[in-house]
């Protein structure tokens, strides 16, 4: 389908953006990289009458690595994540989630702000960024402020932020060096949205763990923090019992709805599948 007539508007900074959005009210929509917004315009789900574009504001589109603190621009896209070698160094489960969104094209294009900040439950950085404990930084009317990416979500499409805020910036401490990471994510086909997926951080000193965090993605109406999940982890080899019981508090907090990706009890048996795979991979790349 073809979407509906609308004014399009492309501001120079962040000023002129949200200027432009408290003059158009509910009216108008921001467009990042558009990998969620332009099928919803075609659909006519999504109708705005004004469309502002940020691609031309450039202080949206660095990345800041100084020491253990790293700063993402919302417009940084996918492919200059997986391109940063600092990134990788610091924080590599950035590259491999990213390496598993949709397909080269999309990753050009699509942006981190994007991908965090829509609320959709099916996008894989959320739950990146909420076992990361990162910062999401909004401009508005108003002035600047935080909120923690794990007080971000409320809902499926629904967030913490205004509709006259822009989503600025990310902001994390780098986990601990020699830390080991990984992305489990089980999909129909490449470049689907994840049946059900799981993101662990993880560190080990003389062979037990001193400290994890854990991500669900797409097992919810939001991404989900999996707390007594990694919690199950600490203080333990992480053996097959420790294993066990981080999938079985990761599947207690998962609510899946029954949908093409499959019923309900098979997502929840999925979900614990993922955290498993991403446990013991994370345990292998931690130096």
């Amino acid at each position: 389908m073809i979407p509906g007539s609308f004014e399009y508007h492309r501001p120079p900074t962040i000023s002129d953006a949200v200027g432009l959005l408290v003059s158009f009210g509910d009216d108008a929509l921001i467009l990042a990289g558009g990998h969620s917004l332009i099928p919803m315009m075609k659909l006519r789900m999504a109708v705005p009458e004004y469309l502002i574009d940020l691609q031309d504001i450039s202080s949206l589109k660095s990345i800041s690595v100084e020491g253990d603190q790293i700063t993402l621009g919302a417009m940084v896209t996918q492919a200059e994540l997986i391109a940063s070698s600092a990134l990788s160094e610091k924080c590599p489960i950035l590259q491999t989630t990213s390496l598993q969104i949709a397909d080269p094209q999309i990753r050009n294009v699509g942006t981190i702000g994007g991908n965090v900040a829509n609320g959709d439950p099916g996008n894989d950085m959320p739950a990146v960024m909420q076992l990361l404990d990162a910062t999401y930084t909004l401009v508005g009317p108003n002035g600047e402020r935080d909120v923690k990416a794990r007080d971000f979500y409320e809902t499926a499409y629904f967030t913490e932020r205004a509709d006259d805020e822009i989503l600025t910036a990310i902001k994390f401490t780098a986990p601990a060096a020699g830390h080991g990471s990984a992305y489990e994510k089980q999909k129909r086909k490449i470049g689907d949205y994840a049946t059900a997926a799981a993101g662990v951080v993880l560190t080990m000193a003389d062979g037990i763990c001193t400290s994890a965090s854990i991500g669900l993605t797409n097992v919810a109406d939001t991404p989900l923090w999996a707390e007594a999940s990694a919690a199950a982890l600490v203080g333990t080899s992480v053996d097959e019992p420790a294993i066990k019981a981080a999938m079985d508090a990761a599947k207690a907090i998962a609510d899946p709805a029954q949908d093409s990706r499959g019923p309900r009890e098979f997502r929840i048996h999925v979900t614990g599948i993922m955290v498993q795979r991403a446990i013991q991979q994370a345990v292998k790349n931690a130096q």
